[in-house]
């Protein structure tokens, strides 16, 4: 498939209260988020003309705002409205919807208090964030040489965009070094995340995952959590030193972008996508398609 950059396509983009044709919505060069990371958002995604989650992602973008100390000037189901029209006026039903709110460049300091708040919504098709042959095989991670931030020097719990920096570096080197991924460790050094997933493991039928009181909740690792209880599987949420992972028999991902997507390798360790992992992903599969 040939590349075509974000800011050279077709369709309308919902900008303060306007549909603006994609190419034409611009933002100055001074604006305070470009130079200070002013900036929260949210990644959701449309199946078959329903927004998964929906409100709990306006839910949060609206929270993330707030711990970034600004207001976004519209409410929880203003901005599900939004999200909804967006999609409606691209005639899409299945896509990933970008919502972000950022300060604007009233003033470029580092104190922020006459900016005013901009919020806009995009919207376009993406079928699979990993290849289709390369997830059923299970991804192949390495690990990342950056670490989660403490939440005493960090918003940790917020979906800021300048939070990700650190991811981004991390899935470069990790896609250059020929995986698909980084795994991240926290400041303490137990397993956190991936560059933009929540992770998973399973040993003997329960399945393990990390503590998020300093990395984002996932909508999805809620989801995928909701989902294991309903089955009977038991769920322990704890701190996971790197070297327990020789313990576990299967690895997973889980995201708005990633879905449910089998790990097999993170570093030296090997794990095979296997029946709970693949069960897990089948059910979230036709959760969000409404086909459960």
């Amino acid at each position: 498939m040939a590349f075509v950059p974000f800011d050279d396509r077709d369709g309308w983009i919902w900008f303060d209260g306007d549909f603006v044709p994609w190419r034409e919505t611009k933002t100055h060069i001074l604006t305070h988020a470009l130079h200070y990371g002013s900036s929260v958002f949210e990644g959701e995604r449309m199946y078959g003309g329903e927004i998964f989650k929906l409100t709990p992602h306006s839910e949060r973008l609206k929270r993330s705002a707030n711990l970034l100390d600004f207001e976004i000037p519209y409410s929880v189901a203003e901005i599900d409205a939004i999200c909804n029209e967006t999609c409606a006026k691209n005639g899409l039903q299945d896509c990933y919807v970008r919502p972000v709110a950022y300060l604007g460049p009233e003033q470029t300091s580092v104190s922020a208090l006459n900016n005013k708040v901009h919020l806009a919504v995009a919207v376009w098709d993406w079928p699979s964030y990993f290849d289709p042959e390369v997830k059923a095989r299970g991804l192949r991670l390495e690990w990342s040489k950056w670490r989660r931030p403490d939440p005493r020097t960090a918003p940790t719990t917020a979906k800021a965009a300048g939070l990700y920096m650190i991811c981004t570096m991390s899935k470069n080197t990790a896609e250059r070094n020929g995986f698909a991924d980084a795994l991240m460790l926290d400041w303490r050094g137990y397993v956190a995340e991936a560059t933009g997933a929540n992770v998973f493991f399973v040993k003997d039928g329960v399945l393990h995952t990390p503590k998020v009181e300093h990395i984002l909740d996932g909508i999805t690792r809620q989801t995928v959590i909701e989902i294991a209880q309903a089955k009977g599987i038991e769920v322990v949420v704890r701190d996971i030193l790197p070297e327990e992972l020789s313990d576990f028999s299967e690895c997973f991902l889980t995201g708005t972008a990633v879905e449910v997507t089998p790990v097999a390798e993170v570093g030296d360790y090997r794990f095979t996508p296997g029946a709970l992992s693949l069960d897990l992903m089948e059910t979230y599969g036709r959760l969000v398609r409404r086909q459960a």
